[in-house]
Order: C-alpha cells, then sequence, then structure tokens
C-alpha cells in the first residue's frame, strides 16, 4: 500500500511540475506579445527607445565611456534624424547617417568623457522628423571614480 501512495504521490508531483514548466513558457509568450503591441503605431515617422535614461554606475576613472540608445521607428513613413546635441563638451553623441525604415531599429552613441572625477548627468538632445516629437531628451548618468591614491 506504501508504494502505491509513494507513487501516486510522484505522479501527482510530476505532473504539477511539468504544468509549471508549461505556465513558464505561456507567460514568456504572453510577456512577448505584450512588447510587441505596447507599441503604438504613429501616421508618419516615429521613435521608440528601448530606454530613454543610460545609467553607467560607477565606472572607473578613464574607463570606456561608449554606450548605445537603441530605437524603432514605430512609424510608417522613414525617421530621418537631422541632429544630436549633447549638454556639454564632454558628452559626445552620434547621429545615423541614413533614414530609418518603419519598423527599423537604429542606434544613437554616446560617448562620455570618464577622465572628469565625479558624479555627472548629461542629457542629449534628438532632433528628428518623427510626429508628434520633433525633439526628445535622451538622459547619461552615473559616477567617475578617482584614482587610488599613489602608495609610498
Amino acid at each position: 500500500m506504501k508504494k502505491i501512495v509513494t507513487l501516486a504521490l510522484l505522479l501527482v508531483l510530476g505532473v504539477t511540475a511539468s504544468n509549471a514548466q508549461e505556465t513558464s513558457k505561456v507567460t514568456k509568450k504572453t510577456k512577448a506579445i505584450a512588447a510587441k503591441v505596447s507599441t503604438p503605431k504613429v501616421d508618419g515617422a516615429g521613435m521608440v527607445f528601448v530606454t530613454e535614461v543610460i545609467d553607467y554606475g560607477t565606472i572607473a576613472h578613464n574607463a570606456d565611456g561608449k554606450r548605445e540608445f537603441v530605437f524603432t521607428n514605430n512609424g510608417n513613413k522613414p525617421l530621418i534624424i537631422t541632429n544630436t546635441q549633447g549638454s556639454c563638451g564632454c558628452t559626445v553623441p552620434t547621429t545615423p547617417k541614413e533614414p530609418i525604415a518603419p519598423g527599423a531599429k537604429g542606434i544613437i552613441g554616446v560617448k562620455y568623457a570618464t577622465d572628469r572625477v565625479g558624479a555627472f548627468t548629461k542629457t542629449v538632445t534628438v532632433t528628428s522628423n518623427a510626429a508628434g516629437q520633433p525633439t526628445k531628451v535622451l538622459t547619461i548618468k552615473g559616477t567617475v571614480l578617482a584614482d587610488d591614491a599613489p602608495k609610498s
């Protein structure tokens, strides 16, 4: 009798674990579909960023300051970025030269001068033909650590 109860218990636990895995797969698919649906389409050129703030966190003095803002043209016309401007000379953005087709992804690169020690918050202003938002302000932030004091 103990063997039958043990087998029944194992069977129930096995089915429960299997159902949990299936639920996990369904949840991942649902989230992926929701992410696609949540990007509204616009009439004209559009620009939707994965993130509008890049946090460098705490980085070393003179570390690599290059990062990328990724966006998608959610419109039905090509997106043309006419200018990107950093808020100071320490923040240098790069602009896509070619129009971004509807549904295509693009990248705006930014390089922060990590030779400046301390906390920073800087912006990049993007000028484009995006419907309803001809300018978009993106933000970078973080803290550059000072070098350790030389040992004597």
